[in-house]
């Protein structure tokens, strides 16, 4: 199964692991790698993550302050939101409804 990111999900992952990059060399590349972690996870176990709200799963980001939150599709996982925990929740659900 793969695992298909929304365009906002995509764009705030990578401005993200910009802004770990640039904290300190590496800790983006750190960011990424937890972030594919967890994209593993989500692959091997898709309904271990428990429901957020709209049948959305999530699953936390070890080692940094992110959620992934995702609906399983027939043929893949689709992430609508790599979302900061301190963040407005529900900021992303417009990318599920709209």
């Amino acid at each position: 199964m793969n695992v298909v990111f929304h365009a906002e999900a995509l764009e705030g992952m990578l401005a993200s692991a910009s802004y770990y990059e640039a904290r300190s060399g590496g800790l983006g590349w750190d960011f990424l790698n937890a972030l594919e972690q967890t994209s593993q996870r989500v692959i091997s176990s898709p309904e271990a993550g428990p429901i957020w709200r709209g049948g959305i799963r999530k699953r936390l980001v070890a080692g940094f302050p992110f959620t992934l939150l995702y609906s399983i599709e027939p043929d893949q996982i689709f992430v609508v939101a790599v979302a900061h925990q301190s963040r407005r929740p529900g900021y992303w659900l417009k990318r599920v409804h709209g």
